[in-house]
């Protein structure tokens, strides 16, 4: 397929999900919205039954939401990942509907903020329940602030509007208030506000936006806080390059999605501060990740010795870093445009919406709003503009110092 057909696919799939964001409201499901059902007050508040519904509306391979219940609803993280992919589309094709959707996707995050803050962060708006515990509706999570604050700053250099600067610097001031594990290789930031939790994906998620605004802003404190963090977890990477999902042995899996948030906080951690102690440690993960997460025919892995099931957040965030990677690796372009046309012509359904899941015998249709529209939006839209050369970086420091001193407030 020439270069040129490969941006029509990728045009028509945007297209395809961003009419279907349009003509749905911005409302669909999450995969662990099982407590927003009626059942949830058949759990009486215990952890091993609200657990258990949450896996089972999860796990559930017909759609069961409608009949207990459930709604379709706007996330926080969703809106976050559309807002960041209608910027990038806006950079892609300078359209002017892509700015006005953008800024109102950033609107809506700035009117839904957690309730449970003064600074600027985000969570769940119904409970979720997993193995590590209960998180309460609206706490916000280090993840879902991390991420969102990343798009903020992806806002603040499309638009060159400084209150989006000032968001996510609102989002690092609240970070540095988490609790952390401190070790002698580090910190571990925690996934949650109220009791530590260590998570490798979250810590290096909150590091990485630290360092990128702390680039922006010269904080100190911040650049100092990201950079131990990021130690702590390149210092408990696998020998192989691989990074179990925490330290915790019930934590021991390897998933491409989180090595995907791994590898993309640690590569705009390093160009954020311009420190390469960690220069191998990127080196290894990607390199690993390469390796293990995606087939020839571009059908994407979730686990690294598994590809069942085949999930549309894996197969987002395969193509996301590998766009991301492509200025450094030429073979990445490849692979992210291999992964984004098995996925389109597997995963993405008539009316534009992308599919959960394929267990391998059924396809589950379900539309989720950040696991699939939101993050695929994201992906194909970071991939249309590689391909259209995007030659600059929302990570360049110089570029970004030199935008805030001619924002507007």
């Amino acid at each position: 397929m020439s270069e040129t057909s490969v941006e029509r696919q990728v045009e028509r799939a945007l297209h395809g999900v961003a009419s279907w964001l349009e003509a749905n409201g911005y409302r669909a499901y999450d995969p662990g919205d099982g407590e927003n059902s009626f059942l949830s007050r058949l759990t009486f508040k215990r952890h091993f039954l609200r657990r258990s519904l949450t896996a089972a509306v999860l796990r559930m391979p017909f759609e069961i939401r409608p009949w207990i219940g459930i709604k379709p609803h706007t996330s926080t993280k969703g809106m976050g990942y559309i807002g960041w992919g209608y910027a990038k589309l806006y950079s892609a094709t300078k359209e002017p509907e892509y700015r006005t959707r953008a800024r109102r996707c950033f609107e809506w995050l700035i009117e839904n903020r957690s309730p449970e803050s003064e600074h600027f962060c985000w969570g769940n708006h119904f409970s979720f329940s997993t193995r590590a515990g209960c998180i309460e509706k609206h706490t916000p999570t280090i993840v879902w602030s991390g991420l969102i604050g990343m798009a903020f700053l992806e806002a603040f250099h499309t638009f060159g509007e400084r209150r989006y600067l000032d968001v996510a610097s609102s989002t690092a001031e609240w970070i540095k208030t988490l609790p952390r594990e401190t070790a002698d290789s580090g910190v571990c930031l925690s996934y949650i506000p109220n009791r530590q939790s260590s998570i490798h994906n979250s810590n290096m998620l909150g590091a990485a936006l630290l360092a990128a605004v702390a680039s922006i802003t010269g904080d100190a404190e911040a650049r100092e806080l990201a950079t131990r963090a990021m130690s702590y977890s390149c210092f408990h990477q696998n020998d192989d390059g691989s990074w179990f999902y925490g330290v915790d042995p019930k934590y021991h899996w390897i998933d491409s999605f989180h090595t995907g948030y791994n590898l993309d906080s640690l590569k705009r951690f390093q160009r954020a501060t311009g420190d390469t102690q960690f220069t191998s440690a990127l080196a290894k993960g990607y390199a690993y990740f390469r390796r293990n997460f995606v087939e020839e025919s571009g059908r994407p892995m979730y686990y690294h010795d598994r590809a069942m099931p085949i999930d549309i957040q894996c197969a987002a965030q395969i193509i996301d870093t590998f766009a991301f990677f492509s200025q450094e690796d030429a073979g990445g372009l490849d692979a992210a445009q291999r992964v984004a046309d098995w996925t389109i012509a597997n995963m993405q359904d008539r009316d534009g919406h992308f599919y959960y899941r394929d267990l391998g015998w059924k396809k589950i249709r379900t539309p989720m709003l950040h696991w699939g529209q939101g993050t695929m939006l994201k992906a194909l839209a970071h991939l249309l503009d590689r391909l259209r050369d995007g030659s600059r970086s929302e990570e360049d420091p110089a570029s970004a110092r030199r935008e805030m001193s001619a924002t507007r407030i």
